[in-house]
């Protein structure tokens, strides 16, 4: 069966020479969405051949579900702009495509790379998501983050990973953090969702807790530290912006 690629990109020269080169040559096309990169995302994407096509970002879950729509095969593998497809995933993916009969959609583990170091133990550590699917059946929904494939029929999860290199280090963190909490506190607003102080206050010893000890991430070093620590920023981050909403629109009526 043939097999698209799908990229998302804005300003994606950090990784996406690598990217792109595990995917050429494999798949049949690779199809890359840019949001409005300014540096050399694009020059790079045409050096591979890919298809390129520009929208302005309006959620994730749209961008994905209108990257997923030019793809030329049924088949698509949706892959970040920071995520490498390693070569025993290519051949666990051609197999299961070559005899495939009854799966509509295959969830991939992914390793996270953070700080230079692959975190093997926590959550992040070899996490499925569905990233392969037949669009015939299903595509993402319009979450503007978090965003989900909404798929009708069988899936099954693979064994071999892709290596997913986060962020660069702490300054990058923060830079797409700020957007993303942002987003994330809108979305659990217009979902009627609201926060106590108190939530906000315990939000970052709890969230800090479950990431280091529960999840594991103090068996990875350093690394698993800083790891635990910006997800309680992030969550702590959420939280106080949903607050803010809240105060906001108490003030307004």
């Amino acid at each position: 069966m043939h097999l698209s690629v799908v990229i998302l990109t804005f300003n994606s020269t950090r990784t996406i020479r690598q990217v792109l080169a595990a995917v050429a040559g494999w798949a049949d096309e690779i199809v890359v969405v840019d949001s409005g990169s300014t540096d050399e995302t694009l020059a790079i994407a045409q050096e591979f051949g890919c298809k390129i096509y520009h929208r302005k970002l309006d959620g994730f879950g749209k961008q994905k579900n209108f990257a997923v729509n030019q793809a030329k095969n049924d088949w698509v593998f949706v892959v970040d702009s920071d995520e490498v497809v390693t070569e025993a995933l290519k051949k666990e993916i051609d197999a299961q495509l070559a005899q495939n009969t009854e799966y509509r959609g295959f969830l991939v583990p992914r390793i996270l790379i953070f700080l230079d170091k692959k975190l093997k133990y926590g959550r992040e550590s070899k996490l499925p998501t569905l990233r392969i699917f037949n669009r015939k059946f299903g595509n993402y929904n319009d979450k503007d983050v978090h965003e989900e494939v909404v798929l009708d029929g069988k899936t099954l999860t693979l064994k071999r990973e892709m290596l997913h290199y986060s962020f660069s280090d702490i300054a990058e963190f923060f830079q797409k953090m700020n957007d993303y909490s942002s987003r994330s506190a809108a979305e659990l607003y217009v979902k009627g969702k609201r926060t106590s102080i108190l939530k906000v206050i315990t939000k970052f010893p709890i969230t800090f807790f479950v990431e280091y000890f529960i999840r594991l991430n103090f068996l990875n070093g350093y690394p698993g530290f800083v790891w635990a620590f910006t997800q309680a920023i992030y969550a702590s981050l959420k939280y106080i912006k949903l607050r803010e909403l809240q105060t906001a629109s108490t003030l307004q009526s």
